[in-house]
C-alpha cells in the first residue's frame, strides 16, 4: 500500500509541472529533484527549503491547491510524512496571507510592532551617529 501511495504521489507530483506550465511557469527544477529522489523525497526536501518560487507563482495564480504543500497536507497522503513534514507544509500554506514576492524568495511581511521596533532601532542609531559626530576631538 504505502509503495504504490508513494508511486501516486511521485505522479502528482510530476503532474503540477504540466499544471504550472498551463498558468505560465515551467518549474524545471522541481521537476528534476523529483524525478532524481521521487516524489515523496523531494517534498520532504524542499518543504523546509526558504526561498522556493513555485508556491509563491501559485499564490499569485490563486492555484495553491495545485502545490506541493497542498498534496502533502492531504487526508490521501499524510501518511507518507511526518507530523513535523506536514506542520511546516501546513505553516507554509496558512502563511500565504502575510507572504510577499521579494526577488525570487518568500519573506514574512513584518508586523506593525515588529515594523515600529525597526524604526526605533534605525532613530537610536541615527542619534548615536551625531553624538559621535558632535563631539570634539
Amino acid at each position: 500500500m504505502n509503495r504504490t501511495l508513494q508511486a501516486k504521489f511521485h505522479g502528482e507530483m510530476l503532474a503540477l509541472y504540466d499544471h504550472c506550465a498551463r498558468i505560465g511557469f515551467r518549474p524545471v527544477l522541481f521537476r528534476r529533484l523529483v524525478i532524481l529522489k521521487g516524489g515523496v523525497e523531494a517534498a520532504r526536501e524542499l518543504v523546509f527549503k526558504p526561498g522556493t518560487t513555485g508556491l509563491e507563482r501559485l499564490i499569485e495564480a490563486k492555484k495553491t491547491e495545485l502545490s506541493m504543500e497542498a498534496a502533502m497536507t492531504s487526508a490521501q497522503y499524510r501518511c507518507l510524512f511526518s507530523p513535523l513534514e506536514i506542520k511546516e507544509a501546513a505553516k507554509r500554506l496558512e502563511g500565504i496571507a502575510t507572504r510577499e514576492r521579494s526577488r525570487g524568495r518568500l519573506m514574512a511581511t513584518a508586523s506593525p510592532r515588529s515594523k515600529q521596533d525597526a524604526a526605533n532601532q534605525h532613530a537610536a542609531k541615527q542619534d548615536a551617529a551625531k553624538q559621535d559626530v558632535q563631539e570634539p576631538l
